[in-house]
């Protein structure tokens, strides 16, 4: 029974380490990013526009499956953490084989090993006895720092290798995708988006998130002024809102942000995410000229305002509306834009009768007679607006970040360097005569160096072949040193 259950674990064991569930789970994975990138996500998304995209019974499909907040649901962190386990189980599995090839590494090798090996060459030689000198000088004329290897029967023999530590690359690409889904998994945990809708010199410390709920933030947000540029056909060039944070009652941080430049304190980024006109009226600048003659006065109100008016007399704005349009004998407003504006105000004189009049900022002729004793002319309003900031808490991204630093290192390490290996071992050919032997391994990228081994092993050869001619290159290898 122990030994089915331990068969049972060993099977375990190797399918979270296989690669075949390594690809199906990097599939699945990219399905859910696809999946958040392709679904209209919360909160970044507004509710009109989900429910403009969606029918009420999609969206309720949607919402249960976490599939409008994808990067945040449990199974996209539970996808992430069996990606993460597959990495080290077959991190785990294939590391042994790796460090024997790096830290012991095979100096000294034996005929047999010889026999096994796919780039090998053998070299008769004239004499019963190796100049192994000659040897060295051309593997250093290619480049290489030979070193010499004894047994324990007096052989000798060479070994030359470089960049060993490429057999360990496959190890560092690991890691850094280990950081990088840490990240997404911290970021699915502990992280979290909302939005914050404020209007000018508004400020507040709640944050809704996207199931509407709030969130209270350790700090207050205030807008202090936002705008839209335009190109020149009218169409939105940028947004750009002047945030100040309070901390504590104290102007701690200034920013100005636009949509990729967003504002950061305490580990929260405050993103421009929209802008538009709440349809609200922030101040009408009026001119009251008296009928009689007399001084003009000039007023900045807004909406329910009141200010005085000659000597006992109040004037105050009761009604504003930004698209101005009868129907039905009832005034509605067509938009929130103030394309038609039209703006009622109230005139009170002591215990005399409130008079109430329309003004039409864009169609003054149309201002209707009264009997205040003076002439309105709007000369000036400003509309009220919103200014949307997406706000994200993301504690992972440092592991993000150190992720993909790490990993431009292993992928530098993966196709550029590759671990080559030479030897060079005198061996009796069992006839009674000296052959010398030359070998060489590649981790990968074979076919090329097999061209560069074939030119070294000729060269040996020559070498061997032709002592005077080794001579003259040693005697000229040596003027070089000195």
């Amino acid at each position: 029974m122990a030994g089915q259950a331990r068969s049972t674990r060993q099977q375990l064991w190797q399918a979270l380490g296989s690669v075949r569930t390594g690809i199906i789970l990097l599939i699945l994975s990219g399905l859910a990013v696809l999946a958040g990138t392709l679904i209209l996500q919360r909160p970044i998304t507004e509710p009109a526009k989900l429910h403009q995209a969606y029918s009420p019974e999609t969206l309720r499909v949607l919402d249960t499956l976490r599939l409008t907040d994808v990067f945040h649901s449990w199974w996209f962190a539970l996808l992430l953490s069996l990606l993460s386990a597959n990495i080290v189980v077959a991190s785990i599995e294939r590391f042994p084989a790796a460090w024997r090839y790096f830290s012991r590494p095979l100096r000294r090798a034996e005929p047999h090993f010889f026999a096994s090996l796919a780039m090998k060459q053998a070299i008769p030689l004239r004499t019963s006895q190796v100049d192994m000198e000659r040897v060295e000088l051309a593997f250093r004329r290619a480049g290489w720092k030979p070193e010499y290897v004894s047994d324990d029967r007096g052989s000798v023999s060479l070994f030359a290798e470089r960049f060993r530590f490429a057999r360990m690359a496959p190890f560092v690409v690991h890691a850094s995708l280990l950081l990088i889904l840490a990240g997404g998994i911290i970021d699915s945990v502990w992280g979290y988006k909302g939005f914050i809708s404020l209007g000018q010199n508004e400020s507040t410390n709640q944050l809704e998130l996207g199931d509407g709920t709030h969130k209270t933030l350790p700090f207050a947000i205030r807008c202090d002024g936002a705008g839209q540029e335009n190109y020149a056909d009218g169409t939105p060039k940028r947004w750009w809102s002047h945030l100040t944070v309070l901390d504590n009652g104290r102007e701690v941080q200034h920013k100005e942000i636009v949509v990729n430049s967003p504002l950061t304190y305490r580990g929260l980024r405050f993103y421009q995410a929209s802008y538009g006109s709440t349809g609200d009226v922030a101040g009408v600048k009026l001119l009251a000229t008296p009928k009689n003659g007399g001084a003009k006065q000039e007023f900045w109100l807004k909406l329910d305002q009141a200010a005085p008016l000659g000597n006992d007399a109040t004037i105050r704005i009761t009604q504003f509306i930004p698209d101005f349009v009868v129907v039905d004998n009832r005034i509605e407003s067509r938009s929130d834009q103030p394309v038609n504006p039209a703006l009622q105000i109230s005139v009170q004189s002591g215990q005399a009768a409130e008079n109430k009049l329309w003004l039409f900022p864009k169609f003054p002729e149309f201002t209707h007679s009264n009997g205040t004793g003076f002439d309105f002319q709007v000369e000036d309003l400003q509309m009220g607006y919103f200014t949307g900031l997406e706000v994200s808490h993301e504690p992972g991204q440092w592991a993000v970040w150190a992720g993909v630093l790490l990993m431009g290192v292993a992928l530098a390490l993966v196709f550029y360097f590759v671990h080559v290996r030479l030897w060079a071992l005198p061996l009796d050919d069992g006839r009674g005569r000296q052959v010398l032997w030359l070998g060489a391994s590649a981790s990968k990228n074979r076919e090329d160096f097999e061209r560069r081994f074939r030119t070294l092993a000729d060269a040996v050869e020559q070498d061997l072949k032709s002592p005077a001619a080794a001579a003259k290159q040693r005697r000229a290898d040596l003027m070089v040193v000195k």
